[in-house]
């Protein structure tokens, strides 16, 4: 039998939150952490998955049996294996052939509940291994079409698709600028080092959770507020137009809605001209900006994020935003090499008089897409 063993990272949104189900603007890179997946094909038609962080669990299904609501397995959907088996159903309801089955065994370095995409970077892996080791011979994008279905449909998360493209796509030393309508990308060099940066991390321990009303209940505004504006998404809705389209909304909250994201669009696009000068220091202000809008007006902040976003900014941040989808997750913040300690300290110490258990930090390198590698 094949056996190949492909990774998939994690990511880190830089600045263009919840625009990507709006048809809008994202800059994502790469973690070094990543999700390897393991496969093994069958001809027996046999699904078996497996965690290297969950020892004695087994998914087990037939691909025949496969649906929507399937983990009839002991797990369900929302599961970590529906993440897994949603990717197989995906790839079979698009007519590829995955009938004859596969053993999969998953090793996940990506943290999970962080907003880091730890789900993306599992469907990606999955999906890349599979077409390696079945032959199927998909291009980077439809698979990750596929990895977002996989998510949406069986999994019931309505996400964008800039996760599964950012783990398919993301180049080492670039942000991936990526328009989410026509799905166009761009490699948008970041090297933080050589400007004397810093892109600070911080997990803040509040696990965030996309499968609850909350997230779906955003992208439901925004659709309505599209509906009521008569354009396709709210990316239709241009920056110089802003004002006339909020005057048409009677209801306050689509009217945040509409402002964040229509002014998120353009912070994406002003962050990427400063980065095609090589002024990456100069994006701090864009990314605070960002971060007021998402509390303001898209209402997805917590107190820890807002506790993490101002502690740092007050300690010489050049600018500092929570990232991913929100309620709860991790910040980040651009810092001057030689003030990342003090920014550190700064956060700890709010967290402390604010009664939260102590965050996590780590500094972000920009790192490669979806690869094959070795088992680990």
């Amino acid at each position: 039998m094949t056996t190949v063993t492909w990774a998939a990272p994690g990511r880190v949104n830089l600045i263009g939150e919840h625009t990507d189900y709006n048809g809008g603007f994202v800059l994502p890179l790469a973690l070094p952490h990543r999700t390897t997946a393991t496969v093994t094909a069958r001809t027996d038609g046999r699904l078996l998955v497996r965690s290297a962080q969950r020892p004695g669990e087994l998914a087990e299904t037939t691909v025949a049996d496969l649906g929507p609501s399937t983990a009839q397995t002991g797990q369900t959907a929302h599961g970590w294996a529906g993440y897994v088996l949603g990717v197989v159903w995906a790839l079979r309801e698009a007519g590829h052939s995955v009938g004859a089955g596969a053993d999969v065994v998953v090793d996940g370095r990506v943290p999970e509940g962080a907003g880091l995409s730890s789900s993306a970077a599992l469907e990606c892996a999955v999906a890349t291994a599979l077409d390696d080791v079945l032959g199927l011979d998909l291009g980077r994008t439809e698979l990750a079409r596929l990895a977002q279905r996989a998510e949406n449909e069986y999994v019931g998360v309505p996400s964008g698709i800039m996760d599964q493209m950012a783990a398919m796509l993301c180049a080492a030393g670039h942000a991936l600028f990526l328009d989410c309508r026509s799905l166009a990308a761009e490699h948008v060099p970041l090297n933080p080092d050589r400007h004397g940066l810093i892109v600070l991390v911080v997990d803040t321990r509040a696990p965030h959770r996309l499968a609850g009303g909350e997230y779906a209940d955003r992208r439901r505004s925004c659709e309505q507020a599209a509906a009521a504006l008569g354009v396709p998404t709210l990316r239709d809705v241009p920056p110089a137009g802003l004002d006339a389209a909020l005057a048409r909304l009677a209801d306050g909250t689509l009217r945040r809605r509409v402002r964040h994201v229509v002014t998120e669009n353009q912070r994406v696009l002003d962050t990427v001209r400063l980065l095609r000068a090589g002024r990456a220091a100069d994006i701090g202000p864009l990314l605070s900006a960002s971060h007021a809008s998402l509390r303001e007006d898209f209402e997805v902040t917590t107190p820890h994020l807002d506790v993490a976003v101002h502690a740092a900014l007050d300690a010489g941040a050049l600018g500092a935003r929570m990232t991913g989808g929100g309620f709860g997750g991790c910040a980040l913040a651009l810092v001057r090499t030689g003030a990342a300690e003090q920014v550190r300290s700064a956060v700890r110490q709010a967290y402390t008089e604010h009664g939260f258990d102590p965050p996590r930090f780590f500094a972000v390198t920009p790192s490669a897409g979806a690869h094959r590698t070795e088992a680990a």
